[in-house]
């Protein structure tokens, strides 16, 4: 059975763009995107304020983690609540990735949408509505395999309860992995007996089956030094233990799941539990922000950012930004046009990278000596200092945290050189928010 519905995947090129897509401009509003993409638009043509995907660097990421997850011993359910763009994940599927990674009903929807066959939520489902809507997907298509997390017993009760007076003998059960927290973090069970006690209750519930742990180690360390590492570890260690405790609620038929990796530690979580592997388990990771990876948050902490912590490629900044210089109220300050509505904001500031003049044939220069110091609701303040700027500049602007990036546009521009001077749109990505 193929992992997604590519014949939904590629009809995303027949959708008409329209004034709801603030990445185009009016001229191109009622064409469909493959209409649009035929042209081969540049750059220029486009709006700003603007954000943008690099195809080269794309494809870079997906293969590069995809190698890397081969060579270590572990498998890859990347967190699609990263872009919700259904074309990103068909491209991470196709490059090997076990299953999609989402956090809600509603993502879910959206997978189920475009045919994705394997989803694990990284959480808890207690909606009577939203289980009941995914035992009809059970039972409407038997390929399909979705698991959910439960922290205590009462989350174990409330699935139950709501699946027993609904679902009827012979149905699917619901699969469902204990999560592990520690103390400090998130969600998940803080200690060894509450999730044992999780597991058994999941074990003894008629309409739920026993698949795995799952934790999020990323709620547990604070950096990457040494101290915080180690810390990360021991939450691992702890998490293989339940693992190793839970082996006789699992079925006799069942390899079972042990899922932890963000995008921060994942070359920790295969240091640790990789191991499990060889003992019958399948170990996945999700980590998400790693396919546009980003020029603050993951260039400083990912294990194959700035300053590697692991074998492999490096992974390279896929996503941009673009602004145009509309005001210099005072000396050495410029005003442009994109804001906290635009560009992620909440790691970072936008990091300015280069200068694209509105005149002819004038060079890109870097964006020496330029912070971004503040974003309104749709303006930026730009303090520049030797290399001025002055009004109808474009800067091309580093983005920091993907999963505030993507969340602001519904269709993304994806451009073949991020670094030339007028680039070509090759593709237009699709998001769900």
């Amino acid at each position: 059975m193929p992992a997604y519905d590519a014949d939904a995947v590629a009809a995303l090129a027949d959708q008409q763009v329209s004034w709801r897509d603030k990445a185009l401009p009016p001229g191109f509003w009622g064409r469909t995107v493959a209409e649009v993409l035929a042209d081969r638009p540049r750059l220029s043509q486009l709006p700003t304020p603007l954000m943008t995907l690099s195809a080269s660097g794309l494809r870079h990421n997906v293969d590069t983690l995809a190698t890397w997850c081969t060579r270590h011993g572990v498998e890859l359910a990347p967190h699609g609540k990263t872009t919700m763009a259904p074309a990103l994940w068909a491209m991470q599927l196709d490059a090997g990735a076990w299953a999609i990674t989402l956090a809600n009903g509603f993502q879910l929807g959206v997978a189920r949408a475009y045919g994705i066959q394997r989803v694990l939520i990284a959480n808890a489902v207690i909606s009577p509505l939203q289980l009941r809507w995914i035992a009809d997907e059970l039972a409407a298509d038997p390929s399909f395999e979705v698991s959910v997390w439960a922290d205590s017993v009462r989350t174990v009760e409330l699935m139950e309860e709501a699946r027993s007076a609904y679902v009827g003998p012979g149905a699917r059960p619901l699969d469902v992995m204990v999560e592990v927290g520690g103390l400090g973090g998130r969600t998940g069970a803080r200690d060894a007996e509450t999730a044992l006690a999780v597991g058994q209750a999941i074990a003894d519930a008629s309409t739920l089956r026993l698949v795995g742990v799952a934790g999020y180690e990323g709620a547990i360390g604070h950096g990457v030094d040494e101290a915080n590492l180690e810390e990360v570890r021991a939450y691992l260690r702890d998490l293989a233990s339940v693992h190793h405790r839970l082996r006789p609620l699992y079925d006799a038929d069942l390899v079972p799941v042990v899922s932890a990796g963000g995008s921060q530690y994942f070359e920790q979580v295969a240091k640790v539990l990789a191991a499990e592997a060889g003992e019958g388990a399948r170990v996945v990771l999700r980590s998400g922000a790693y396919i546009s990876h980003d020029d603050g948050l993951y260039r400083r902490v990912s294990p194959l950012g700035e300053h590697p912590r692991t074998d492999g490629e490096q992974l390279v900044a896929a996503m941009h930004g673009w602004v145009r210089i509309t005001s210099q109220p005072e000396p050495g300050l410029a005003i442009f046009d994109a804001g906290r509505r635009d560009f992620p904001f909440d790691q970072d500031w936008p990091e300015p990278q280069l200068i694209r003049p509105r005149t002819a044939d004038a060079e890109v220069l870097p964006a020496t000596g330029m912070t971004v110091t503040n974003l309104n609701d749709q303006h930026g303040f730009l303090h520049f200092g030797d290399v001025p700027v002055v009004i109808g500049d474009e800067l091309r602007v580093g983005l920091s945290h993907p999963c505030t990036a993507f969340d602001k546009w519904g269709l993304i521009p994806v451009v073949d050189d991020a670094d030339a001077a007028d680039p070509v749109v090759v593709d237009l990505v699709r998001t769900f928010f």
